[in-house]
C-alpha cells in the first residue's frame, strides 16, 4: 500500500509540474501523426537512400512502431523531439549504433578557499555505449546494449572533486565532497520485444549490468545533461540505479504509455571498478511513463531498494521519484532545445526522508550550446561526515547549487566534435555548514569535450 500510495502521489507531482500538457491531450492524433512522420523521415533518411541494400528499418530499441530518437538509458523514454549523437553502422539485418561522451578538463572546487573541503584535479570523465538490434519475424525487435566507461583509470578510484557531493566508498571510507567513478562495465544487456499490434508493445529486458525501470533517463544520457560533465548531488536521490548487477525488466506499452516493473539488485557497485559484483534481485522498482506529444516525456516512479550503500548495511531505501523532459527542434542547423525537471525523495525511516529537486536546460547548435543547471537537495549531517558536530548527524540539512556553462566546437574530425567549454557553480548551505564550506563556495572547470556527430531526423 505504501508503494501505491508513493506512486500515487510522484503522479500528482508530475501532472502539477506540467499544467500545460492538458492542451495536448485534446490533439492526441495530431501528436502521433507527427511521431510517425519524424519515424518516417528518420527511415527514409538513412536506409531509402540505400538502394539495392537489405537493412534494418531504424526504430526505437523497445518498438518497432516507435521513433529512434525515443530511445534512452535502459528502458527509459526520452521526447520524440530529442537530439541524438552516435555513429550509425548496417550490417546485413543489423543496425548498429556507437555513442560516447569524453571529458578532458582542470576541475577546481572552492576556487576561494572559503572553506576546508575543496580540491582540484585534471581528469578525463567519459562512457562509450555500442547498441545493436534487429526484427525477429514480423513481430519480434531484439537488441544487445554494452556500456563502458574508463573512469577508474582517467577520473581514479576515488573520483572526481564535487562540493557536498555523497555516495559509495573507496579503501572502505564513505566518499564525501567527491563524484565516484562509474564501473568499468557500466551495461551489458539484452532486451526482445514482441508487437502485438502497431499501438502495443510487450517487452523484456535483462542487464547485468543494467539499469532498473526507475526514476528518468539517467544524467550521463540526457540531452539537458551531455554538456556538463558533474553528476547531479541529487544523484543517489534520482538516477544511481543506472548501473545495477542485476536486473530483470518486464514492460507493456499501449499507444505512447508504458508500464513496467523490476526486479534488481538494490546494492550499489562496490570499489572494485573492473570485477562484476553478485546478482541479489532482492529490490523492485515499477515506472509509468507518458509521451503526451512529440515534446514531452513523463515519468513517475517508485522503488524498495534493498541495502544501496555498502557501508549502511541495514537501511533500506523507499525511494520515490517523478520528472518531466522537454525537447524541441528549432528552426535553423541542428538547434534544440531541451529540458528536465526531476524530482526524488528517499525515506528511511522517521528520522531520515530527503528531498531532491533538479531543473536544467540546454540550448544546442552544431557550432555551440549553452546550459545550466539548479538544485536543492537535503542530506543528513551523517551523509557529510558531521557524526560528532554539535547539529547532530540526522539532521537535514538544506544545499542549493547552481551551474552555468557554455562551448563552442573547435573542429570537427570526420564524424567526431572537438568544443572548449568552461562552466561555474555556486553553492549554498545551511548555516551550520559555513564554518566547513564558507557562505557562497564557488567551483570553475574548463574543458574539452569529445563527441559524435548529432543525427537529425530531418
Amino acid at each position: 500500500m505504501k508503494t501505491l500510495k508513493s506512486l500515487l502521489y510522484c503522479l500528482v507531482i508530475t501532472a502539477l509540474a506540467l499544467p500545460a500538457t492538458a492542451q495536448h491531450q485534446g490533439h492526441q492524433h495530431q501528436a502521433q501523426d507527427t511521431t510517425h512522420q519524424m519515424e518516417h523521415q528518420v527511415h527514409m533518411l538513412h536506409s531509402g537512400m540505400q538502394h539495392g541494400e537489405t537493412q534494418m528499418p531504424m526504430s526505437h530499441a523497445f518498438s518497432r512502431n516507435l521513433p529512434m530518437n525515443r530511445n534512452a538509458s535502459g528502458t527509459g523514454w526520452l521526447p520524440d523531439e530529442s537530439p541524438m549523437y552516435g555513429n550509425m553502422y548496417h550490417r546485413g539485418d543489423w543496425m548498429l549504433m556507437l555513442h560516447y561522451n569524453l571529458f578532458l578538463r582542470y576541475n577546481k572546487q572552492d576556487v576561494f578557499e572559503a572553506g576546508t573541503r575543496g580540491d582540484s584535479q585534471f581528469d578525463a570523465p567519459n562512457w562509450l555505449m555500442l547498441m545493436g538490434q534487429r526484427f525477429v519475424g514480423d513481430r519480434g525487435l531484439f537488441r544487445v546494449s554494452g556500456m563502458i566507461s574508463l573512469d577508474p583509470l582517467t577520473v581514479g578510484g576515488n573520483g572526481y572533486p564535487l562540493l557536498f557531493q555523497t555516495g559509495e566508498t573507496f579503501e572502505g571510507s564513505p566518499l564525501i565532497d567527491r563524484q565516484h567513478p562509474h564501473d568499468l562495465f557500466s551495461e551489458l544487456s539484452i532486451g526482445y520485444t514482441h508487437m502485438i499490434s502497431e499501438e502495443a508493445d510487450v517487452f523484456v529486458y535483462l542487464g547485468y549490468p543494467g539499469e532498473p525501470a526507475l526514476s528518468n533517463v539517467a544524467f550521463m544520457h540526457r540531452p539537458s545533461a551531455l554538456n556538463n560533465p558533474d553528476s547531479p548531488l541529487g544523484h543517489h536521490w534520482q538516477d544511481a540505479t543506472h548501473i545495477t548487477f542485476g536486473v530483470a525488466t518486464l514492460g507493456v506499452r499501449y499507444r505512447n504509455f508504458k508500464l513496467e516493473g523490476s526486479s534488481f539488485t538494490g546494492r550499489e557497485p562496490d570499489e572494485e571498478r573492473y570485477d562484476f559484483d553478485k546478482p541479489r534481485f532482492d529490490s523492485r522498482a515499477i515506472r509509468l511513463t507518458y509521451n503526451p506529444g512529440p515534446s514531452w516525456s513523463l515519468q513517475a516512479s517508485t522503488a524498495y531498494v534493498k541495502s544501496p550503500e555498502v557501508g549502511e548495511p541495514d537501511e533500506d531505501v523507499y525511494r520515490t521519484t517523478a520528472s518531466v523532459l522537454y525537447g524541441n527542434m528549432l528552426p535553423g542547423d541542428n538547434r534544440f532545445f531541451t529540458t528536465t525537471l526531476n524530482w526524488g525523495y528517499n525515506y528511511v525511516d522517521a528520522h531520515h526522508k530527503e528531498h531532491s529537486f533538479l531543473l536544467e536546460s540546454n540550448l544546442q547548435s552544431d557550432r555551440y550550446a549553452v546550459y545550466g543547471r539548479y538544485e536543492f537537495v537535503q542530506k543528513s549531517g551523517e551523509e557529510l561526515g558531521f557524526e560528532d558536530e554539535a547539529f547532530g548527524h540526522d539532521e537535514r540539512l538544506g544545499i542549493h547549487a547552481l551551474t552555468v556553462g557554455a562551448n563552442r566546437q573547435l573542429f570537427e574530425l570526420g564524424t567526431v566534435n572537438f568544443n572548449l567549454g568552461a562552466q561555474a557553480s555556486v553553492f549554498r548551505g545551511d548555516s551550520q555548514l559555513h564554518p566547513y564550506y564558507g557562505e557562497l563556495p564557488v567551483s570553475l572547470q574548463v574543458y574539452l569535450r569529445v563527441f559524435p556527430r548529432i543525427m537529425v531526423p530531418r
